[in-house]
């Protein structure tokens, strides 16, 4: 006869539920930090817990990946996501940035970052109460080469406009944007890795914003400059519908094209040809084998003078994640129901000519329209005048300014108000500074440090005044209202009037804030003539 089982069964039994029991007790005996619970600066990802640290009124979480390591075989392939981590990750150190160059030696290039870069960082309010809060996500200028996260304190932009702050690395120059058929496939084309890697921040947002107290609802996308023109191709790409409400755009309109396929795919030939891969039997794999700094080095050519200067690298339209030109998107409604916010400053482009022509003579000035518009030079010489300037520099920044900034602002602006609901400035504030013994005057950037405070110390730009301060309260008041309803007011300032059929912009400055006549005072009806020739 078989003993019974029954004994033994109600032994395993009692023994399995006393183990049970004491894995709870041990379980509420941790220390706190094996369980944590979500705080001031705490908070539990879609990837796991981060624990920040305090600042003036707000909580920074610094460092969080949004994907993983773009290395070895993820070098020129789409974001993938991160590895989900245990316990609590410290997110209290700065987000390191992509490779950049950062100086040249007599070795070549010298290079800042790391290929390991793929971090945002998030500035949170505190003691807003349990309401849901906007987010903004801003993507840094630099050219589509340099830039970083960390360089923008969002302190300020958070606490004041009680808006939660995402401030995202993405990878820049060839590492970025490097187009040939070699790194096509696997679903998706070569060319766009620094957009893929934007696009990957918003999903972020999307799955993350509510763990931080944000609404996944009402997220703006902003950029400046390089950033900007990153943010129209975004609002152009199919597949980031919805990932964003509004945006905003600082000195980068839409209406400027982005590099065609044909033009991204010559220009990567030719950096094939010059880290020498382009007789390999395995181009991709030569690609990744490669020292990072042989693809940092591959820069535009600073030789050629700025007004004639090519783009290198940058979104590339024409292909799967970029279908279209985005003016051309915009013009079709690929944006429609966004809000935009959008300008340029007074004097775009003296950031860029007053020292790349620092001795230019009225002759030069004229020979150098002639390079830069061939049949069309007469007709922008009599326009513009070296006469009519300070100095025959400051007649080619005008023209460039005019040409690449104002007057593609106000086509942008006119063409997502058939769609959407539009807000255009310009920000007239003086600098003050000077260049080359020329006056900078609102220059390309210098609207950022009345929005952020800058950990860019070689941008120069003096502090604000008491009046600058004041005006830099109102410019946060209109941004961050924006974010959060669509529409940018500050109190006791002057109201901000929707773009529409007249055009309507608003000027920035501490001597007033007021319409201004964009384009007249940018001769746009000019340009748009030209352009029709």
């Amino acid at each position: 006869m078989q003993p019974s089982l029954r004994p033994v069964r109600t032994m395993i039994i009692r023994t399995l539920a006393a183990a049970v029991c004491a894995v709870a007790l041990v379980a509420a005996a941790l220390p706190a930090q094996a369980q944590p619970r979500s705080g001031p600066t705490t908070a539990r990802l879609d990837s796991g817990w981060v624990r920040g640290a305090a600042g003036d009124g707000v909580a920074v979480f610094s460092g969080i990946p949004y994907a993983a390591p773009p290395t070895g075989d993820r070098r020129f392939a789409p974001p993938a996501t991160p590895e989900p981590w245990t316990g609590i990750r410290d997110a209290t150190a700065a987000s390191p940035s992509c490779p950049q160059p950062a100086g040249f030696d007599a070795g070549g290039v010298q290079v800042a970052g790391q290929e390991d870069c793929l971090y945002l960082d998030a500035v949170v309010p505190r003691g807003t109460g349990h309401r849901r809060l906007p987010v903004i996500v801003w993507l840094h200028g630099g050219g589509m080469i340099t830039g970083s996260a960390g360089q923008y304190d969002a302190t300020r932009l958070a606490s004041r406009g009680e808006a939660i702050v995402i401030t995202a690395n993405y990878r820049l120059g060839a590492l970025g944007f490097l187009a040939t058929p070699a790194l096509d496939g696997g679903g998706a084309d070569s060319g766009n890795y620094g957009l893929l890697d934007q696009h990957a921040v918003l999903r972020w947002v999307r799955n993350n914003a509510a763990a931080l107290g944000g609404d996944p609802g009402r997220v703006t996308l902003a950029g400046q400059s390089a950033g900007a023109r990153s943010t129209c191709a975004q609002l152009a790409a199919p597949a980031a519908r919805g990932l964003f409400a509004r945006a905003i755009l600082q000195s980068g309109p839409c209406a400027v094209p982005v590099l065609s396929r044909a033009e991204a795919d010559r220009n990567g030939a030719t950096a094939l040809a010059e880290v020498g891969c382009a007789d390999a039997a395995d181009q991709a794999g030569c690609l990744r084998a490669l020292p990072v700094a042989d693809l940092v080095a591959l820069l535009p050519d600073f030789g050629t003078p700025a007004a004639r200067r090519p783009e290198r690298w940058g979104p590339v339209a024409g292909t799967t994640y970029l279908p279209e030109q985005p003016i051309t998107a915009l013009r079709r409604g690929s944006a429609a129901g966004v809000d935009l916010l959008l300008g340029t400053t007074h004097d775009e482009s003296r950031s860029f000519i007053l020292t790349g022509y620092p001795d230019l003579t009225a002759e030069a000035y004229a020979a150098e329209l002639r390079a830069v518009f061939g049949d069309d030079a007469d007709a922008v010489l009599a326009t513009y005048p070296a006469a009519e300037q300070p100095s025959p520099v400051i007649a080619l920044a005008t023209v460039q300014t005019d040409r690449t900034y104002a007057c593609p602002a106000l086509i942008t602006a006119r063409t997502a108000s058939r769609h959407s609901r539009v807000y255009a400035y310009e920000f007239t504030e003086d600098s003050g500074l000077t260049a080359a013994g020329q006056p900078m005057g609102a220059m390309h950037g210098w609207d950022l440090p009345f929005l952020w405070t800058l950990r860019m110390p070689q941008a120069g730009y003096p502090d604000l005044t008491a009046a600058q301060t004041r005006l830099s309260d109102t410019m946060i008041d209109y941004w961050t209202t924006f974010a959060h309803r669509g529409r940018p007011a500050s109190s006791g300032a002057p109201r901000w009037p929707a773009f529409g059929p007249r055009g309507s912009v608003l000027g920035l400055s501490t001597e007033a804030i007021r319409p201004v006549d964009l384009a007249d005072d940018h001769r746009c009806a000019f340009w748009a003539a030209l352009d029709q020739t």
